[in-house]
């Protein structure tokens, strides 16, 4: 047996001996049985040697693979580290201690690591993981077959080695061969055991059915009848959108329909290659833990595929096609959001709009025309659905330039508004022309504030009572909506990143009697309704454009409309943006700098010593210069306000300081300053994106101020936290 921490002692010290002329990774590998106690201490080893640029790969061998040849006392599954248990004691509800059991490789302190069964058997262990593939993806074999051919094993290893992790957003990946990546075979699987947990867990589900619906993207009418062909196998009634169409059409119908779940095949605004697997619950929202949980274990208890046949599926009686009804409940239910019809009807105001290549025209069409509002000017070029999304270079209305031709074609008819969903139509966008002839285009954060105060309107016309109405946003989101409740006196809470967080927030406090008001994220999604449990991109379309056009008949504009607001409220500005990382130990290594510090004398952190895990945090205390208020970090389960009120140096007990959301394995640090900044860091989980988001507000609207401020923390991001220059960011 290896002594792992007094082998990590002697190595680090020999690193620390050795001289390195250039600033280079070094690479350590570790073998040994995978026994430790200590783990604690491990994982501060593991710290320190990312700080002195060492990469660690640990190589377990299982019991099976040091055994003598022939020996008779291993028992590889019962003796396997797999199945070893560890029991430790742990406080009860009741403050009580009690007794925890849990496979030990779940407590395993490294994140990477590989347990080998068999000295000698990587090459065997790829050729069987191979034959696998083979016998349960004939689909796309050929693939598969061209690499082995190529002898590309780097290639072979990421598609086959590891497969796609089932988590809140469902799945969502490139699509071509391998277990790692959305195909046929992983979309059964998928559905497979998703059908599975909803029987297990859902009250009637085969009765109350699945929806099932599906955009433009190659591959996903395909990927929906799979789907329905592997809940139609498990016995349930399918409720199913045959043509394509937008994304709130799902979590509407399954609220609707009182169904069991629903899945929606769409990849969004990801780039032509990628698609995805969303899943809503039979509330109608996205799911959120642990349901993801149960249903990842349920996917890996039924991967092997029951039938790929899909022919006639339409045609089984148990299937339904709810496009009629469904569809025209849903514009229906929208038409209590139409403030004033004849205003409507006779506005003169024009506007531009963009699908953006994807589903969208028809459902805003009609949408606009349910409200009464005039039909929009359509940028032809794209305006047909078109999975290749040939004019722009990501489908993602938020990315520069995604907006141009729209801004082309209203310039050349002298249109001012220039309006646009993405691809599967659940999120809005818009730019308005100002007076100087220039172009505003609205961040997602703007149109949030734009959406909460004319819904205020709209529910003080309603006569409900301001403290009976709620508005939630993201974390990640402007804080000027807070601001707007503390004067205005609605309810508002935040939540973590994402609609799965919010839907199912505004359905609690609408059980608890709340009036839901607005939900939005800065990622220019809004639910403006209870109908759909999710961002809705049409009907935000349809309420903006509303707006528009009572401003219009004011002779105002809606960017005159922010400016009211600014006023009112103060001037808030944020620069949100990203860092590509393909790489996830050089993500790892900027949230561990960020996190436990490094040697630079020149940036000041605390030292937070917490006694129960044995690790001190060494946060930066100011980020541009200015101060740091307030730290929370949803890593390792950290949050203090005052920072700068405290001393820098503390002993942090058990119990103390821990954050108000739940922690999570995903990276995620929000910072405060005193001069009204606030900066969340996150990883993405759907891209290899290191994410920030960075406001500055003035109390005072001193525009220039808050401006200056914003550049100088903008800078200390990339240069201070990120490294952005010396990591080739």
């Amino acid at each position: 047996k290896t002594d792992v921490v007094q082998l990590m002692d002697a190595s680090l010290r020999l690193f620390e001996a050795a001289s390195s002329q250039a600033d280079l990774w070094r690479l350590q590998l570790v073998i040994s049985d995978g026994m430790c106690q200590d783990h604690a201490q491990l994982l501060r080893q593991v710290r320190a040697a990312m700080e002195q640029r060492i990469m660690i790969v640990f190589i377990v061998l299982d019991r099976s693979a040091i055994a003598a040849p022939g020996a008779t006392d291993i028992d590889p599954e019962t003796d396997s580290i797999m199945n070893t248990k560890r029991v430790s004691f742990v406080p009860g509800a009741d403050g009580k201690m009690e007794i925890k059991t849990e496979r030990y490789i779940d407590t395993f302190p490294f994140k990477y690591y590989v347990v080998l069964r068999d000295i000698h058997g990587l090459p065997s262990v790829l050729a069987e993981t191979l034959r696998q593939y083979f016998s349960l993806d004939p689909k796309t074999r050929a693939q598969i077959e061209g690499l082995l051919a190529s002898g590309d094993e780097e290639q072979l290893e990421l598609l086959l080695r590891t497969p796609i992790e089932f988590g809140t957003a469902g799945l969502r990946a490139r699509m071509e061969a391998g277990y790692s990546r959305l195909n046929q075979l992983t979309v059964i699987s998928a559905s497979q055991g998703l059908s599975a947990y909803a029987e297990r867990t859902v009250p009637h589900a085969l009765e109350r059915g699945v929806v099932i619906g599906h955009d433009h993207r190659h591959n996903s009418h395909a990927f929906a009848r799979l789907t329905a062909r592997a809940f139609l196998d498990r016995g349930f009634r399918v409720h199913f959108f045959p043509q394509i169409g937008p994304t709130p059409q799902v979590p509407f119908a399954v609220k609707q329909l009182k169904a069991a779940c629903g899945v929606m095949i769409t990849a969004s605004h990801n780039p032509k290659n990628d698609n995805g697997y969303k899943v809503y619950w039979e509330n109608g929202a996205q799911i959120k833990p642990p349901l993801d949980e149960g249903i990842a274990a349920c996917i890996e208890e039924h991967r092997e595929p029951r039938s790929w046949d899909v022919e006639g599926i339409e045609h089984d009686e148990r299937v339904e096609d709810v496009t009629v009804p469904m569809m025209d409940a849903y514009f229906a239910a929208a038409q209590n959001l139409v403030q004033d019809v004849e205003l409507n009807q006779s506005t003169l105001l024009q506007y531009v709009y963009t699908p953006m290549h994807g589903v969208g025209a028809p459902f805003a069409a009609r949408m606009l025309s349910s409200f009464g509002l005039p039909p929009f000017v359509v940028v032809p070029e794209q305006e047909q659905p078109d999975p290749d999304f040939p004019t722009v270079s990501f489908p993602n209305p938020e990315e520069k330039g995604a907006l141009d031709m729209a801004k082309t074609l209203a310039d050349a008819q002298n249109i001012g508004l220039v309006i646009a969903n993405d691809p599967d139509a659940d999120r809005f966008a818009a730019a308005e022309k100002q007076r100087d002839g220039s172009w505003l285009m609205f961040t997602g954060d703007q149109l949030g504030t734009i959406f909460a105060a004319y819904v205020l309107e709209m529910a003080r016309s309603a006569r409900v009572p301001d403290a009976k109405l709620a508005m939630v946003n993201s974390t990640v989101s402007s804080r000027m909506l807070e601001t707007m409740a503390r004067v205005e006196g609605f309810y508002y809470a935040d939540t973590l990143t994402g609609f799965k967080w919010m839907a199912n927030e505004l359905e609690a406090l609408q059980n608890q009697g709340y009036f839901i008001g607005l939900g939005y994220e800065e990622a220019i999604g809004y639910m403006i309704h209870d109908h759909v449990l999710d961002k809705d991109g049409v009907t935000a379309l349809a309420v903006f454009v509303q707006l528009a056009a009572r401003l219009h008949a004011k002779g105002q504009n809606v960017g005159d409309y922010l400016e009211s607001l600014y006023a009112k409220y103060g001037y808030y500005t944020s620069a949100n943006s990203y860092f590509l990382c393909p790489d996830p130990v050089k993500m790892d290594q900027i949230f561990l700098r960020i996190r436990y510090g490094t040697a630079e004398p020149d940036i000041e952190r605390s030292e937070y010593r917490r006694t129960h895990t044995g690790d001190v945090l060494r946060y930066p205390l100011t980020i541009g210069g200015f101060p740091v208020s307030y730290i929370r970090d949803l890593t390792v389960g950290f949050e203090m306000r005052d920072v700068d009120k405290h001393a820098a140096s503390l002993d942090i007990a058990e119990g103390e300081c821990l954050p108000q959301f739940p922690v999570s394995s995903s990276h995620m640090i929000t910072f405060e300053t005193r001069n009204g900044g606030r900066l969340t860091m996150r990883t993405s989980g759907t891209e290899p994106k290191f994410k920030y988001y960075l406001e500055v507000r003035s109390p005072t609207n001193d525009r220039a101020k808050a401006a200056q401020d914003l550049n100088a923390m903008s800078q200390a991001v990339a240069a201070e936290l990120v490294h952005a220059k010396e990591g080739r960011l």
